[in-house]
């Protein structure tokens, strides 16, 4: 008789850490992991400097036969309207609306500048043909010529 105590014992523990599991699967939020980081939404935008008069650039879409942009949460086709302005650039970094004769440029990082990197391998790299005088080879770690 002990045994099927045991037994059910055992069998409500194993409920109870079940339920208890649960729960706590139930009460994990899971988040986006492509989600910006906190701060980094429209109104973190607006005040790292964003020039794009209270609009956002969230991403842009570039094809062969189509190019667009999400603007504020919404996918804006290259020469549709949006907010009053035209969609007439799309680039891989910005997008530029134009109303009444003026241009908007929304860039996708505003506060990032692209520039060219020549790499170190161009800047160092000895020039070929040049023999070395006797100086310059003990300075490198080699016999100087005599």
């Amino acid at each position: 008789m002990s045994q099927s105590r045991v037994t059910s014992h055992e069998s409500r523990a194993a409920a109870l850490a079940l339920m208890l599991f649960c729960a706590s699967a139930a009460a994990q939020v899971t988040t986006d992991p492509t989600r910006p980081p906190e701060g980094m939404g429209a109104t973190g935008m607006e005040a790292a400097g964003d020039a794009g008069g209270g609009m956002l650039l969230q991403s842009v879409m570039i094809s062969p036969t189509h190019k667009a942009a999400i603007i504020n949460g919404v996918m804006v086709r290259l020469g549709d309207k949006f907010g009053g302005a035209v969609l007439v650039k799309v680039a891989e970094s910005e997008v530029v609306l134009k109303s009444d004769g003026t241009s908007q440029v929304l860039k996708l990082h505003p506060g990032v500048d692209k520039r060219e990197v020549v790499p170190a391998a161009a800047k160092s790299a000895p020039r070929q043909g040049k023999a070395r005088s006797g100086k310059d080879a003990a300075a490198a770690g080699g016999t100087p010529a005599r």
